[in-house]
């Protein structure tokens, strides 16, 4: 691991606790942590170390974070806080702390294969656009607005992220020699900024344009084997309808992307207010105006007056008719000439402008990157003439932590040499948090943890407890815990109580069987024998506890049982008894001497 991989331990401006990482791009590094003063759990995002070295690059960070955190839009993912801390070199390393989304991006959603119907395209892209309005309003142009920065909440909520940063990044001289990282994604980028020219917010239009045809489609408009073939097509070709790719997309929907993918920027939406409001308009069942297309001006007919009469001789008459046609005769030779050097020049700037370039080099990307770190996977990747994209990170119980789950591109792909390949790492086995299931039912408590929500094993123990019988008590490891998805949890559940039943007056036996009926008891019998008891031998004379009470399962009954042999009160029966538990037997008469 690199130093910036290592999780801080100290918490930044100590106020915030940083923790795992949560994704990682070519700019920089996003983790999860803990506001310790307000006690809720924030995103922090830090940039490069490398970049955060450059002073330009700082000043224009802080400035544009501090314009991010003051927006303020149920659609935008708010910023709570900016600041620096320093690293483990001593450099202020600039953050920003962020709230944090429980969701799924627009692009996780869309390469799971799930349809997305054209009413809840548009209803994500209204939201999308409020936002941008917002954002447009307070001066600050997204420049990078993706299915990856459009979060979904599991309300439906849409929270677009990343405001302010690109604006940090990229400035409006960006042009396509910087990475991919820098200036955007390729699918996505308005055609001005694929020529590096400057930007407006109509440049979020356009890609908000891409992002709402993908929603529709499935597909973004332009594909191609690397970012330059894409943002060619961008600037030179046109897309294809998403009525013609999706039969459910009505003709004011097409009208509404055209309008938004429109080539020239004059053409656009003016502005994001003005594409929500059509798409309102078609979400309540109305109509929207064709997007208008630029036209050649035609010029006017000039109609020349009418000329003064007069009488002439007729050698006069035929000298000025001949001079008439010599002149029209010399103005269409010139004229020829003037169209046939037009149309040489016109050929000449179409041959240099759309010359066939060379096909670019092909590469493979690496096999065996899988199981690879980070760092080795780099080293591959440029080693075959190829950069590293996105870092991101998804659990996995596979794949070792911090090593390479798969590719984007695969591996074994043919792309342009250059070309960017995203890496997903392992962030290690998913983690689940052990809830707090005291006091439900045992099988309530088991239905939730082996649940698909959590995915664990029950184990159960029971404990003495005046709780009913199956209640759960507590758990190991207790509540709050962060385990493994699959690992064991043991559900510490209460036996219950039951009640003593009276066995005074049975015999042994009838009471062993009578103690031993009761259900989920599992009594302990204990017998003490009195032998000076007037019961019947074998007869229960009491019992402890006493019938009625209530003890735990499994607790132990004491019985007294009368071991008499029954003499003494044969003795006593007839009035020979001497008192020591025998009779005395009848009188017999002396032998005779």
């Amino acid at each position: 691991m690199t130093e910036s991989d290592e999780t801080p331990t100290v918490p930044l401006s100590d106020r915030y606790e940083v923790g795992g990482l949560l994704g990682r791009g070519g700019m920089a590094e996003v983790r999860i942590g803990r506001d310790l003063r307000l006690g809720r759990p924030v995103a922090i995002k830090q940039l490069r170390a490398d970049l955060a070295a450059d002073p330009t690059f700082q000043e224009r960070f802080r400035r544009e974070a501090q314009s991010a955190a003051s927006l303020n839009h149920p659609s935008i993912v708010a910023v709570y806080d900016t600041g620096e801390a320093p690293d483990v070199h001593g450099n202020d390393i600039p953050y920003i702390v962020m709230e944090l989304v429980e969701g799924r991006t627009l692009r996780d959603i869309l390469r799971d294969g799930r349809k997305i119907m054209p009413e809840r395209a548009l209803s994500i892209t209204a939201d999308i656009l409020s936002a941008l309005d917002y954002s447009h309003r307070a001066g600050i142009i997204h420049r990078d607005i993706k299915p990856a920065n459009i979060m979904l909440t599991p309300a439906g909520q849409v929270k677009v992220m990343d405001f302010g940063i690109a604006r940090a990044i990229a400035d409006s001289s960006s042009a396509m020699t910087q990475t991919a990282a820098v200036i955007g994604t390729a699918q996505y980028l308005s055609p001005e900024q694929a020529r590096g020219e400057t930007v407006d917010a109509r440049s979020d239009i356009y890609s908000t344009g891409c992002v709402l045809y993908e929603l529709l489609t499935s597909r973004p408009p332009f594909v191609g084997d690397s970012p330059v073939s894409v943002a060619y097509q961008h600037v030179r070709e046109e897309a294809t309808p998403p009525s013609q790719l999706n039969p459910e997309v009505t003709i004011e929907v097409d009208h509404i992307v055209a309008k938004a993918l429109a080539k020239r920027v004059d053409d656009r939406y003016s502005s994001a207010a003005d594409m929500r409001k059509d798409i309102e308009r078609v979400l309540a069942g109305g109509s929207v105006d064709a997007p208008t297309q630029a036209t050649a001006a035609l010029g006017a007919t000039a109609v020349a007056p009418a000329a003064a009469t007069s009488t002439i001789p007729a050698a006069a008459a035929a000298n000025e008719e001949e001079e008439k046609k010599s002149s029209k005769k010399k103005w269409w030779i010139a004229a020829a000439v003037l169209l046939i050097a037009l149309l040489a020049a016109a050929g000449l700037v179409w041959a240099f402008t759309n010359q066939e370039e060379p096909p670019p080099a092909m590469v493979d990307v690496p096999t065996g990157l899988q199981g690879m770190d980070e760092q080795s996977a780099q080293r591959a990747l440029e080693q075959a003439g190829l950069q590293l994209g996105d870092v991101t990170s998804e659990a996995s119980s596979d794949v070792p932590q911090d090593r390479v789950i798969r590719t984007d591109p695969e591996e074994g792909t043919s792309v342009e040499e250059g070309s960017a390949v995203d890496l997903v790492l392992s962030s290690g086995p998913e983690q689940v948090q052990v809830p707090d299931v005291s006091d439900y039912m045992l099988d309530q408590a088991k239905s939730l943890l082996e649940g698909e929500r959590y995915g664990l094993v029950v184990q159960v123990e029971e404990a003495d407890s005046e709780q009913p019988a199956g209640r759960v008590l507590n758990t190991n490891p207790p509540a709050g815990t962060s385990v493994e998805r699959g690992s064991t949890v043991t559900l510490i559940v209460s036996r219950g109580q039951v009640s003593v039943p009276n066995v005074v007056g049975q015999t042994r036996e009838q009471a062993e069987q009578t103690l031993a009926g009761v259900e989920g008891a599992q009594f302990q019998v204990v017998v003490n024998e009195d032998p000076n008891a007037s019961a019947p031998a074998g007869q229960v004379t009491a019992q402890n506890p006493s019938a009625g009470t209530s003890v735990a399962p499994g607790s132990t009954i004491t019985l007294t049982v009368s071991s008499n042999d029954g003499e003494d009160n044969e003795g006593g029966g007839n009035g020979n008894g001497n008192g020591n538990g025998r009779g005395n037997s009848p009188s017999t008469p002396p032998p005779n001497d």
